[in-house]
């Protein structure tokens, strides 16, 4: 049995993640911030799934984390936590203060607990990482707004492209995930695709992500995305 530790869980993508790869026979550790959601909290009735509060850009907190998983082989990692960033990202009004903390939690945090969990990857067979992007923050799109959150996404795909050339020798695959426009708190409901969809996709992918499409920015349906 292979274990996923999925960042973020406790809504959205993140808490469907957990559910799937439970029901896909997996075992799951996710992490949560703050009290424990009701929805995660039903869910950790299962006796494959372990919860943990993590605040990602606590450096303290991620290490209590890895000093409580120990020597737990960790097959799969999902940065999963991931914010939309303040409501002022416009060239006439930009909060540079939200833009920093966005930055923080979407583009730093997943290196630092990538980083944190580095011992736990290489006790697996086909350790993979994982990061939820965006193609919002590919250079190939060109789009109006939303500085804090694009440049945020462009920036941890660039931290996964790198990730992914320093661990390839240790035989660790990384790559960002676009997880599509999803009906979630933060793709609202006129989005594309259910949170359902989106995770399937993404499980079906980091199950068959092996070492040889390491450092590819991939899409929820599996396809290669333009940079």
């Amino acid at each position: 049995m292979e274990t996923v530790l999925i960042t973020g869980a406790s809504r959205g993508i993140g808490l469907e993640l957990t559910r799937q790869f439970l029901d896909r026979g997996y075992h799951v550790i996710s992490t949560y911030r703050g009290s424990l959601a009701d929805k995660l909290s039903t869910l950790n009735q299962n006796e494959n799934l372990n919860c943990y509060e993590l605040e990602v850009t606590n450096e303290k907190s991620i290490l209590r984390l890895s000093e409580d998983l120990g020597d737990q082989t960790i097959d799969i990692l999902i940065n999963n936590a991931g914010i939309t960033g303040p409501e002022k990202q416009s060239l006439e009004t930009i909060d540079v203060q939200g833009w920093l903390d966005t930055f923080l939690i979407n583009s730093i945090a997943p290196l630092l607990v990538s980083q944190a969990l580095l011992s736990n990857f290489k006790r697996a067979v086909n350790p993979r990482i994982l990061t939820i992007s965006s193609q919002m923050g590919a250079l190939s799109r060109e789009r109006k707004g939303m500085f804090a959150y694009r440049s945020s996404k462009s920036a941890v795909n660039k931290v996964m492209q790198i990730l992914s050339l320093e661990l390839r020798d240790q035989g660790i695959s990384v790559c960002p995930v676009h997880p599509g426009w999803v009906k979630t708190d933060m793709g609202g409901s006129g989005a594309d695709i259910t949170v359902e969809e989106s995770a399937r996709g993404i499980v079906d992918l980091a199950i068959r992500l092996t070492i040889e499409n390491s450092g590819k920015f991939f899409t929820w349906e599996g396809s290669e995305h333009d940079w």
